[in-house]
């Protein structure tokens, strides 16, 4: 039986075979009962890989670490940005971040744990904070898969799990007082002080006492009463005048007065003694402002301090705001502590001792009171910036809100706030013939005493004659009906290398940079020796902002000629120039200026000393050298020299050159740069001296004078002649206005 049904089973087979291939007759048949059956086609179907969860995580930490907030927020689940806003997102942010004061982060992946929908991602953060050490910890981060991208769920917990549950950070500050800084001897430049604003109310002014009040407020301001009287002539009752500012020491004498009309206003803040000695250097403090907040707080700040904005207040900011300090809570909604994370204490400020004399300085400023432009005084043998004065300058202490009605005048067409001494740029006019004189001597094809008949003209140019200054003057002579017969008026005639120098004379150097250019393809030789100077770079003084200037390669024999007496693309900083002065007095060295003594804190050791730093040499043979100093030394001694008639009876050895240099707008700028050559007689380091007057005339009538004053500042303590045009500090007899007159063309 069971035979007869497995018969009955193939037959079956059979049958069923034979009808789905066109019945038993057909191909199939029995035949193909057993034929392997076509394949199925592969399946339509792939596998989607899961988005890689850490390296969401990771860039929404790296996004974090650059304040993109916006960044951060675009990578957030659908249900996290409908919980909170961008706005408030990244105020959070930045508010847990400032209070912290987290300078900086960073992190590191754990681990992770995926599902198809969800994912969870451990990592790490470490905070470091300005004010209470690292504050570190372990953080999970959900995250949803929407559309193929993971999501960040997000809520406070991600910045410190403390912050789950609506709590705030609070950081409870402890500020110092800012640090003072004083000049070399100690005496006070700036410091923390009870201070007064002084002024006068026009119709509150007492006749009988009117004398006094003028009298009193022009001692405790420097100025003249007879300025204080026409100012309140001028503007009649109803007026209010400001005046000055003084510590409670100043202003004891007039305070206890009280003449009518005298207003006051009493703070305490930072004082600037002296209406501000080297503002623009020293630098000045100013509330911490919008854009700056978020940098401040993150290093610590509360935000309500005052900041050094300029100068050296701002190079010295770590150091002049002191070591805050501060405890970090976690705070609930009803205000209660939960948890202190981190605490320090403040540490005193230190203070800041410069290089600058007061008396110097005070002087210098005067000097330059009534003009645009700029002087520096500095050792020759280390780089010590004894005074540094830009006119017009200011007054910082009007920065302080008890004090804006004295802002207006920062704002003046005159720029005051320019740094002049290291950040205006300048041609240098015939004192850059002291590095054209070096080209040409180093150059072998100039000896000191190779001749040159000096005349009125240059002709060598094809489409141009030039003359020199001597042909100036006696236009001058003769557009006044005089004849042309005195030593200025008269070319120079035959003279040497060493003596072209000491006239000044024009033609004489335009020969040499014709001839480097067209005879000798050595037209880049004076460019490089004026980049071997150290010009157009800086100087490397850290403390104060500096423009670099620009030394050129001629491109033209127009060019060449131009620059051999510092005009055409010439441009220079007064400050690189009293460099370049001092090392030809030292032997050959630049050094980097400085303008900082020390730092010393309240107890222990300076923190920092100053050390003569040497940039380079001079690119000049020791031989060469000597020449050039004896020329400069011809310069103020020679009778013929262009320095020596307002230098006559000085009781010091000086060297030096004058410059007259082309402005482009209006009377040519004065220049004089020199030396003293008396350490030996007088115990004192000898002084480079840089001095420009903007827009004034020659050189030798308004630059000398101011640099004889500085020499017998720094030798006698005050000025001791006057200049032809007035004494120093008090307006000229005849003040020319700035930017008005003829141009005196390359004039000595």
């Amino acid at each position: 039986m069971k035979v007869l049904r497995w018969i009955n089973i193939i037959l079956v087979l059979a049958f069923l075979s034979s009808c789905s291939s066109g019945g038993i007759g057909g191909n199939g048949g029995f035949g193909n009962l057993f034929a392997t059956p076509t394949p199925l086609p592969p399946p339509l179907v792939g596998i989607t890989p899961a988005p890689d969860a850490q390296a969401a995580v990771t860039k929404y930490l790296e996004a974090m670490q650059k304040d993109d907030y916006a960044g951060m927020y675009d990578m957030l689940s659908t249900l996290s940005r409908s919980g909170i806003t961008l706005e408030d997102f990244s105020s959070r942010y930045k508010n847990a971040l400032n209070t912290m004061s987290a300078a900086s982060f960073e992190f590191a992946i754990l681990s992770n744990l995926l599902s198809p929908a969800n994912a969870e991602v451990a990592y790490r953060i470490t905070y470091h904070t300005s004010l209470v050490g690292d504050i570190q910890r372990d953080i999970v981060m959900r995250l949803a898969n929407e559309a193929g991208t993971w999501k960040v769920q997000w809520d406070a917990g991600l910045i410190l799990p403390e912050l789950s549950g609506g709590n705030q950070l609070v950081m409870e500050y402890s500020v110092p007082s800012r640090g003072d800084i004083y000049d070399k001897d100690g005496l006070p430049i700036v410091s923390q002080a009870e201070a007064f604003a002084f002024g006068i109310q026009t119709e509150q002014i007492d006749e009988d006492l009117r004398g006094t009040l003028t009298a009193e407020l022009g001692r405790l301001c420097g100025f003249d009463p007879e300025f204080i009287e026409d100012q309140i002539d001028a503007n009649g009752p109803g007026w209010y005048l400001p005046m000055c500012e003084g510590t409670r020491e100043e202003a004891q004498r007039l305070l206890s007065i009280k003449p009518g009309g005298l207003v006051w206003t009493e703070y305490k803040s930072r004082y600037y003694f002296g209406t501000g000695l080297a503002p623009q250097s020293v630098g000045f403090t100013q509330p911490i402002s919008p854009e700056q907040l978020d940098a401040y707080r993150r290093l610590g700040y509360n935000g309500s301090e005052k900041v050094g904005q300029a100068g050296v207040e701002k190079w010295a900011e770590d150091y002049l705001a002191g070591k805050h300090g501060g405890t970090l809570s976690v705070v609930a909604p009803d205000g209660a502590i939960i948890a202190t994370l981190g605490q320090s204490n403040s540490k005193p400020a230190d203070s800041v001792y410069l290089t600058l004399d007061s008396n110097m300085q005070k002087y210098a400023q005067q000097a330059i009171e009534f003009f645009r432009g700029a002087i520096v005084v500095m050792e020759v043998d280390t780089g010590r910036i004894i005074a540094i004065a830009s006119g017009p300058d200011f007054d910082p202490n009007a920065f302080d809100p008890a004090n804006t009605p004295n802002y207006g005048n920062l704002s003046d067409f005159n720029e005051p706030l320019l740094n002049r001494a290291t950040q205006g740029q300048y041609p240098l006019g015939s004192v850059f013939k002291i590095i054209t004189m070096s080209a040409a001597l180093q150059s072998g094809l100039w000896t000191k005493d190779t001749p040159y008949d000096c005349q009125y003209e240059f002709t060598k140019l094809p489409d141009r004659v030039l003359h020199d200054w001597t042909w100036q003057h006696c236009q001058d002579a003769i557009a006044v009906g005089e004849a042309c017969n005195s030593s200025t008026e008269l070319p120079s005639g035959l003279l040497t290398l060493q003596e072209g120098l000491m006239r000044s004379c024009n033609p004489y150097f335009w020969e040499i940079g014709w001839d480097l250019f067209t005879n000798w393809n050595r037209g880049s030789d004076v460019a490089n020796m004026a980049r071997a100077f150290g010009l157009a770079s800086k100087t490397g003084i850290a403390e104060v902002e500096e423009a670099s200037g620009q030394i050129l390669d001629p491109v033209t024999d127009i060019d060449a000629v131009n620059q051999a007496i510092g005009q055409g693309d010439v441009q220079v900083t007064p400050l690189q120039v009293a460099t370049f002065m001092a090392a030809i007095a030292n032997g050959g060295t630049l050094y980097r200026p400085q303008i900082v003594e020390r730092i010393q804190p309240v107890d222990g050791d300076p923190l920092l000393v100053f050390k003569p730093e040497a940039r380079s040499t001079l690119n000049l043979r020791s031989e060469n050298l000597e020449i050039l100093k004896e020329a400069l030394l011809m310069v103020t001694q020679d009778s013929r020299g262009t320095a020596r008639f307002n230098l006559r009876g000085l009781q010091f050895d000086v060297a030096g050159k004058t410059g007259t240099a082309e402005s482009g707008n209006g009377l040519s700028h004065a220049w004089f740069a020199g030396y003293t050559l008396n350490e030996a007689n007088t115990k004192l380091p000898d002084i480079a001296i840089a001095v420009i007057v903007e827009n004034i005339g020659e050189g030798s009538e308004y630059a000398v004078p101011i640099f004889r004053a500085m020499v017998e500042t720094y030798y006698y303590g005050s000025p001791q002649s006057v200049p032809a045009y007035g004494p120093i500090g008090q307006p000229p007899y005849t003040p020319t206005p700035f930017g008005g007159g003829q141009d005196n063309n390359n004039q000595p």
